[in-house]
């Protein structure tokens, strides 16, 4: 039977939910912290219900107080980023019309404007409530450590609940202005139970967060999941490649227990391999040691927001034993497909539908192959232009896709099929059971010359090249051949040492010539110190267009 996730607390009271840099919390105590706050909540918003109530925490167990009081007082949750700017903090707030704002002292000079200009209540969850939790030092908790799990939400039956609105999340805006995805609680519950099946969470797990709680990857996958299965979830306060491996190698270990799931971003894996490399690689023992660890005492580690990389794909493997499992999935859907937890993961690919999770692929409105995670069925066997498999749009359909976008109607309507499938706006191949994302199809899909060129196949191959520490290939207009292909180009400085960049620029294009198509092939070429990515580690290829290859779009 589903239940609101802070109902389902009552059955492991004493388990620890949440180890933070204040130490651990059980969920006994955050639930009672969660009830205090929700009825400040509630007076503050005059008893109403499905308000915003935007969140912005650290990410410890102030975060889930925060979540868990404003859906025990029926509203609807917005989260932000400290990292965002004050002008697109205020773009959230002023879009989703939240009425209140929960911070802690840390972040209090981030609200306190915003809550002027706005007019708006702020609330200092300091001031509220107090955080139970174990320092370090105390060995276990007692009995009459536990604390009452008290019926706090108006009596709100789980149906009712689950028909409410829950979340509003932001698009990161690499298709166009943010919009906010209206998430509603039937929706967050198809999407953790969908992967608590596929990748078999317990209570006996313990995952290490270091992920943005402004993102479904953060929020659903390496939080909710964890605390709606009665596992632990252990926060850093940020990503930190030393903390991380720390705590992968239980290095300084204080409480008896050590991680073993841990999820990030292609960006963090790449910065977890720079760290290991000066810090564990000279040491052959060292070596032998990470790698035993990791594939003994670590279950399961995931990629995904971004695409991963063959070539880092193979570097984990080689330092750690471990096969990312990489999937695939986005604000509005939630996950959608995944590599297996048992059986075979291909580099490249995100793997079959998961549980819940119905898929299609639509070429010229002809749709090509349709099916879920138990069957998957070929519906036209027409192929289309020189892929292996079958190519097209993917859409989406099931419990686990979006209600609409806030207050958006028309571009509600525009992102929906007349049958009700959800269009994801990314073309993927499908091929020998598996599918492979090709990017955005209005992005990472060039046209040039009459032909398709996938950037992300592109930046693939070029990463290849011990030169190439980082690529963002895009379309640039071109009169003669509708697009050409330009790449933005981070050098690995070791291997170019004293190299001018005018004979890098043509050594890269000589030796592309050897890997790719000829139509593949990038015929600009901007070396730079960095490639712009949010914090999930994606690119914005709109901006960086306008950034970094402004005169081609003038020409």
């Amino acid at each position: 039977m589903n239940r609101p996730i802070f109902r389902l607390a009552s059955q492991w009271p004493n388990n620890i939910a949440i180890v933070d840099k204040f130490g651990e919390h059980t969920y006994s105590s955050i639930f009672n912290s969660s009830v205090t706050l929700s009825k400040i909540i509630e007076k503050s918003l005059h008893g109403e219900i499905q308000e915003r109530v935007a969140i912005l925490c650290p990410n410890d167990a102030s975060y889930v107080v925060a979540q868990w009081a404003s859906w025990m007082s029926g509203q609807i949750i917005v989260p932000l980023s400290p990292l965002h700017p004050a002008a697109m903090l205020e773009y959230f707030i002023s879009d989703s019309d939240a009425k209140v704002i929960l911070t802690t002292a840390q972040f209090e000079d981030i609200v306190r404007p915003l809550a002027e200009k706005f007019n708006q209540k702020y609330l200092l969850l300091e001031d509220h409530i107090t955080m139970n939790f174990k320092p370090l030092g105390k060995t276990s908790f007692e009995e009459n450590d536990k604390v009452e799990m008290l019926n706090t939400d108006n009596n709100i039956s789980d149906e009712q609940f689950f028909d409410s609105n829950a979340m509003i999340i932001y698009t990161s805006g690499s298709t166009g202005s943010p919009k906010g995805v209206l998430l509603t609680h039937h929706n967050l519950n198809a999407q953790i139970n969908c992967l608590k099946t596929a990748w078999n969470w317990t209570n006996k797990d313990v995952i290490l967060h270091a992920l943005p709680l402004n993102h479904i990857h953060g929020i659903v996958n390496a939080l909710m999941c964890p605390l709606h299965s009665g596992a632990r979830c252990v926060m850093l306060p940020k990503f930190n490649a030393t903390d991380v491996w720390t705590w992968l190698l239980a290095i300084e270990q204080y409480y008896g227990y050590r991680v073993n799931m841990f999820m990030g971003v292609p960006t963090m894996y790449v910065k977890l391999i720079e760290n290991y490399e000066k810090m564990f690689e000279k040491n052959d023992r060292m070596v032998e040691y990470v790698k035993a660890v990791c594939s003994q005492k670590i279950r399961l580690m995931v990629s995904g927001s971004a695409p991963l990389p063959n070539t880092l794909f193979s570097r984990w493997e080689q330092i750690t034993g471990h096969k990312l499992l990489e999937r695939y999935g986005m604000s509005e859907i939630g996950m959608a497909l995944s590599n297996p937890l048992d059986g075979e993961r291909k580099p490249g690919f995100v793997g079959q539908p998961l549980p819940g999770v119905n898929v299609r692929i639509v070429k010229d409105d002809i749709i090509l192959l349709e099916g879920d995670s138990k069957n998957i069925k070929i519906v036209n066997s027409v192929k289309h232009d020189t892929i292996d498999g079958y190519s097209g749009d993917l859409q989406i359909n099931g419990n686990n896709v979006f209600k609409e976008y806030w207050r958006k109607p028309e571009s509600t309507k525009k992102e929906f099929t007349e049958d009700g499938w959800f269009k994801t706006g990314d073309s993927v191949n499908y091929v020998d059971g598996s599918f492979k994302i090709l990017g955005r199809t209005s992005i990472d899909i060039i046209k040039t010359g009459g032909y398709k060129v996938s950037a992300l196949f592109v930046e693939t191959i070029m990463l290849q090249n011990k030169m190439i520490k980082d690529i963002a290939v895009v379309g640039l207009p071109d009169s003669t051949w509708g697009q050409r292909i330009g790449a933005l180009i981070v050098i690995d400085e070791q291997h170019t040492i004293n190299v001018e960049h005018k004979k890098l620029k043509k050594d890269l294009k000589c030796w592309a010539e050897t890997v790719l198509p000829p139509y593949s092939i990038p015929t600009v070429i901007n070396i730079v110190e960095e490639v712009p990515r949010n914090a999930l580690g994606k690119v914005d290829k709109k901006s960086l267009l306008k950034n970094s290859f402004l005169k081609y779009l003038e020409t």
